[in-house]
């Protein structure tokens, strides 16, 4: 008879959500078709001793990695910002979230290693309350400090200067914002707080219109990164000019996400096929029904985005071309 979900347990395997059996580490090892002599393991940050392996048993809530040998000259298909390089394609926010612990649980469903947080005052009345580092270990998992809700370079500016004094970043996340209904970007704003920004040492990834002119010019002003707009912020309305994030692209010599407008898996993918090096996204993750279930999708999307920009998609046609030969009929 199949196991119930009382009987089971709540881990999560090399950054994925699992169920699993009551049982040693061992026991999972075999249940996920490997062989525990021929893997290591670490348990909650913690390497388990091989020899131990069928001795330690699972708890709920364990974090565990295992990893084992491949081959040489497999290489990942990364990418890399101001000298960085990551494998997860794939950048998450820290809003709109039921708590902290639902947060955390759909970066880890998202695979994500980035993950942008917002610059807010400490709530001093209540210096005890929860706090973000509490469920997402910044040692592990990269803060991208932004510049959400600000409206003038100087804000921005002084914004991101009080996040290095927090935690010593110095990879940050521009966005100048030029209107409280639309959230579209202040250009010259954004132009003038990237160039005071790159001055004073921060690597600067930055929010934009899908301008290909623009996003040249936050190259020539220091951003490590260019970040073009899918659609308005939180609109979920997907990319809306596949055209120009193309023109981007090809011109970029910097790395290109879009940022802001995705809603669902597919428009994570045509990011992707677009030839874009990553996406970002916050409300699509957070306002779906499922959160967890919908950062696994995008996870998802991303790859197989990615894939299918390698691969090089079929050329389109104006008329039927059939698969099979129409020579040759009976």
């Amino acid at each position: 008879m199949a196991a119930s979900m009382s009987q089971t347990m709540q881990i999560v395997v090399n950054g994925e959500p699992r169920r699993a059996m009551p049982g040693s580490i061992a026991d999972l090892v075999r249940a996920l078709n490997l062989d525990p002599a021929k893997v290591a393991v670490e348990r909650n940050a913690t390497i388990v001793p091989r020899s131990t392996l069928g001795q330690v048993a699972l708890a709920d809530g364990d974090v565990l990695e295992i990893v084992h040998f491949v081959g040489g000259g497999d290489h990942a298909d990364t990418w890399s910002v101001a000298g960085r390089t990551f494998t997860s394609r794939l950048i998450v926010g820290t809003g709109k979230y039921k708590d902290f612990a639902q947060n955390a649980a759909a970066v880890a469903a998202s695979g994500a290693q980035i993950v942008t947080v917002a610059v807010r005052r400490v709530n001093v009345t209540d210096p005890g309350a929860p706090m973000l580092t509490d469920f997402i270990d910044p040692t592990k998992i990269v803060y991208l400090p932004n510049t959400a809700g600000c409206f003038t370079a100087e804000d921005a500016i002084r914004t991101l200067r009080l996040a290095r004094e927090a935690g010593g970043w110095d990879l940050v996340k521009l966005e100048v914002l030029g209107e409280a209904r639309t959230l579209y970007p202040n250009m010259a704003e954004t132009l003038r707080a990237t160039e005071v920004l790159a001055n004073e040492g921060f690597l600067p990834m930055v929010y934009c219109t899908d301008d290909p002119i623009a996003t040249k010019q936050l190259e020539s002003a220091g951003a490590v990164a260019v970040m073009p707009l899918g659609a308005p912020i939180g609109s979920g309305l997907g990319i809306q000019n596949r055209v120009t994030i193309r023109l981007i692209v090809e011109g970029a010599s910097v790395p290109v996400l879009v940022d802001a407008g995705v809603g669902t898996a597919s428009d994570a993918a045509v990011a992707m096929e677009l030839g874009c090096d990553g996406v970002l996204m916050n409300t699509a993750i957070a306002e779906a029904k499922d959160p967890i279930g919908m950062a696994r999708a995008m996870k998802l999307a991303v790859a197989a985005g990615r894939e299918a920009y390698l691969a090089g998609r079929m050329g389109t046609r104006k008329y039927a071309d059939p698969s099979s030969p129409l020579a040759g009929l009976i």
